[in-house]
């Protein structure tokens, strides 16, 4: 009976592992960009190197225990034995090898793939860029070039370098598009920054992967690739909204919400990111082209700062 009971028992959680386990996707190890198919290689890499060491070790292990078995009359009894040189070469040599591969293309790996480190495109396209800001509990994602913004969606052209400038106008929060790459945090009053390429159209799930607080689970976003003129469409969209974003209508946006919505912004006020910034700042902000610190116009400071 109690063998009946534990059989039970065990096919019901493997049934359960199963069910929970068929709703996961490991999007870092299906990714759609050059960022994403770099760090997916270092974790094959670092797995692979470290099961030189796990699987001999779990095998030697099983084999140990059954070899010696108290049954096993036959096996070599060597109660004196306490030392020998070839196995302490072995057990320390062998990990201290593979502990030296992993820092090597760890280190590789890493400088490689710098977030701060500019891609570059087969096609030589013109990178896109791209103002992205973490508020309660949503993004802001802000075209300067375009002049236009959304909420919790992002669109990009396939194979067109995208730079990334990131804040956050609350907590900090946490950017990270899985199947694109590197994860990157979003802190009020500094400039982040991140520099991502999809290479296949897709729709692909963003999110933040630092809490922050009650609508944490709901701070998701929709990453498009598309092709050119899908893109030059899209925005075309956007800009047919009725809705606009500026020192005024900004606190209203940056107010706590969950499960917010996807919003188009036609007209976004010049300067906002960096006002966003500022406020958290003393009122300056760095000038990326020149690295020095700037003062932002006051009367933007102040309407911005009515919300507070």
């Amino acid at each position: 009976m109690k063998n009946k009971l534990l059989a039970r028992t065990a096919r019901l959680g493997g049934l359960s592992s199963a069910l929970l386990l068929a709703g996961c996707e490991l999007d870092v190890l299906d990714p759609k960009g050059p960022v994403g198919e770099g760090i997916k290689t270092l974790i094959t890499t670092s797995v692979v190197a470290m099961l030189i060491v796990v699987v001999p070790t779990i095998i030697l292990t099983l084999w140990f225990a059954w070899q010696y078995r108290q049954s096993n009359t036959s096996a070599e009894y060597l109660p004196k034995w306490s030392h020998s040189n070839k196995i302490e070469v072995v057990i320390w040599g062998v990990p201290s090898l593979i502990i030296l591969f992993l820092a090597v293309i760890t280190y590789q790996t890493c400088h490689s793939l710098d977030p701060y480190k500019p891609l570059e495109a087969e096609s030589n396209a013109k990178p896109l860029h791209v103002q992205v800001v973490a508020q309660d509990w949503k993004w802001l994602f802000i075209y300067p070039e375009q002049g236009i913004a959304t909420v919790n969606q992002l669109a990009m052209p396939v194979n067109t370098p995208v730079d990334f400038d990131i804040t956050s106008d609350s907590v900090m929060n946490s950017f990270f598009i899985p199947r694109l790459g590197s994860m990157i945090y979003a802190m009020a009053g500094m400039q982040t920054q991140l520099h991502l390429l999809a290479s296949e159209p897709g729709d692909y799930m963003g999110e933040s992967a630092n809490y922050s607080g009650r609508g944490f689970s709901d701070m998701r976003f929709h990453a498009l690739a598309m092709s050119n003129d899908e893109f030059n469409a899209w925005v075309e969209k956007v800009r047919a909204s009725s809705e606009q974003l500026d020192s005024q209508t900004y606190p209203k946006l940056a107010a706590p919400s969950e499960a917010n919505p996807v919003e188009y912004f036609a007209h976004v006020e010049p300067g906002m990111f960096n006002t966003i910034v500022a406020k958290y700042n003393n009122g300056m902000v760095m000038d990326k082209s020149t690295g020095k610190m700037i003062q932002v116009q006051q009367s933007a400071m102040s309407d911005m700062n009515m919300k507070e």
